[in-house]
């Protein structure tokens, strides 16, 4: 890091926008000295902690105790008034890797039998109350109100931060007047002019909708307004099998809503890997989520009890609620910003280069109003980036290969690096292996079904190209092959290093090393 003069009047740095493209930028600027004033409307943290990120991954985790809990009667773990003979019902697991599992779901019938016939009758007149005494439910305005106070306490943790630090923050909307300059619109009326050396753009995006499924905030609604219900949806209807549906989908489904997922392509998550979309896909059918493949929706109404979703093959679906998420609009509109000279595209994405250079010089921009990849974590790095170059530090420009990214549906899915895709795609020679985790010790003992580690390799160099990772908590586990694709090292540095024994990192460096004996080869 370069630091400013300290005998000149440091620059003013303007941001526009307080979520993580926004205060990481405000942070580095005010580490170099600068002066520095954020405008955000809506919170620190904007929609990613207050509306999008943090609140759905909390939801997502609330919804992954459910899919645990659901999986405890193969570890062994009964509710008190679950009925059970160690003899007539034992079942095989493919958790255990084929060993003998004891069912705490045992048919009403075999029960019956195995008590004798002093207990036919008891068990008969429980059968119809067992699933309620055993069945664990949610409660979602509590989960609501917990998932929105985290949020608020989340953002009251950022603003904090960057007030301590001496960042000067402002209430309000920010637009730009000309290349140099904010004005802020305040809650109350009232405007701020404010002269900058450097403006970053940190604007955001909102849910797109369709004019012809109007979000009304009660049956119709983006996922912004899925905090708002009070009672779990009988029926959810998902418009759109990206990251955003399929994550929702997952989580309401765990959550104990019948779920249908429309999807206008082949599969889910149609941009993911391959074999992990499918694989997702299977896990989603075989927790009784319907899956409309190669369905578009035309439209969303209202009924008298719920909602109608037609499809453009003329077929209806009938529902309680409809999600639609089919993607982000760029908050860029309105703001000032062509008239200033910035280049917008198409789509009304803010142009930037890797160093997050607009059109502007001095103005930069981050974040999902870039259109670059809609990633907390990339809007961050491009923030750093933009207001380190612009104070005169020497930075590296943003590098898409190394960037690491989730899906948070159960099982997450996990990705660096090249994908297989693009890596047939430009006639890249490499080598691959997937370890499914049913083979991993350590699965096993955790009950793990379903989940994969998958790595790519040049066949000569052996330096590691990416990886796919298929698991629970895949997130974390990604870390590892993204340090190897980041630091361009080969699958023998990594089956070289110690893993844990047992555990699921593990199959990383068994992964390695099976792509190491072929290496040259």
């Amino acid at each position: 890091m370069t630091p400013l003069d300290p005998t000149a009047v440091p620059p003013h740095v303007v941001v526009v926008g307080g979520g993580p493209g926004g205060y990481e930028a405000a942070l580095v600027a005010r580490s170099h000295g600068a002066q520095v004033t954020v405008v955000e409307q809506q919170g620190m943290g904007g929609a990613a902690v207050l509306t999008d990120v943090v609140p759905s991954k909390t939801l997502i985790a609330t919804a992954e105790w459910m899919t645990i809990a659901d999986r405890a009667p193969e570890l062994g773990i009964r509710m008190p008034d679950d009925v059970v003979d160690p003899l007539s019902d034992v079942n095989v697991s493919l958790a255990t890797g084929g060993i003998p599992v004891v069912s705490a779901y045992a048919a009403p019938a075999a029960q019956a039998q195995s008590l004798g016939g002093a207990g036919v009758q008891a068990a008969a007149s429980a059968a119809g109350t067992a699933e309620e005494k055993r069945k664990h439910f949610v409660d979602l305005q509590a989960v609501n109100k917990r998932v929105l106070a985290l949020a608020r306490a989340q953002s009251a943790d950022i603003r904090g931060r960057l007030e301590r630090e001496g960042i000067r923050i402002v209430h309000g909307k920010g637009r730009l007047d000309g290349p140099a300059r904010v004005i802020a619109e305040l809650a109350d009326g009232a405007t701020e002019v404010l002269e900058a050396d450097s403006i970053l753009l940190a604007l955001g995006a909102t849910p797109r909708t369709l004019p012809t499924a109007v979000p009304d905030g009660e049956r119709i609604l983006t996922w912004t307004q899925m905090y708002n219900l009070r009672e779990l949806p009988e029926r959810l209807i998902v418009v759109g099998s990206g990251v955003t549906g399929a994550e929702f989908a997952g989580a309401y489904n765990a959550l104990g809503s019948d779920v249908v997922l429309v999807s206008s392509r082949d599969r889910v998550l149609p941009g993911e890997d391959e074999d992990a979309a499918e694989l997702l896909e299977g896990v989603f059918r075989s927790r009784g989520m319907t899956v409309l493949s190669r369905s578009r929706a035309a439209a969303a109404v209202r009924t008298d009890d719920g909602v109608e979703v037609s499809l453009s093959d003329g077929r209806v679906v009938h529902g309680s609620h409809v999600l639609v998420a089919v993607g982000g609009v760029p908050s860029t509109s309105g703001l000032g910003l062509e008239e200033a000279g910035v280049r917008l595209s198409e789509s009304g994405h803010v142009v930037v280069d890797r160093v997050s250079r607009t059109s502007v010089r001095g103005i930069y921009a981050s974040g999902d109003c870039t259109g670059v990849l809609p990633l907390a974590s990339v809007a961050a790095m491009q923030g750093r980036i933009a207001v380190a170059h612009a104070l005169g530090d020497a930075v590296q420009p943003l590098a898409l290969r190394t960037v690491a990214s989730n899906i948070f549906t159960a099982p997450e899915i996990a990705t660096v690096g090249y994908s297989e895709e693009k890596l047939r795609a430009q006639n890249s020679k490499f080598i691959t292996t997937t370890l499914p985790l049913a083979r991993n010790p350590r699965a096993k003992m955790l009950g793990i079904k379903d989940g994969f580690v998958k790595l790519f390799a040049h066949p000569e160099a052996g330096v590691v190209l990416g990886g796919v990772v298929v698991a629970p908590r895949a997130s974390e586990l990604i870390f590892p092959i993204t340090l190897a694709v980041q630091h361009r090292l080969t699958v023998e540095n990594v089956a070289s290093a110690f893993t844990i024994y047992p555990s699921l990192s593990g199959s990383i460096a068994e992964g390695a090393r099976v792509l190491d004996a072929r290496v040259g080869k």
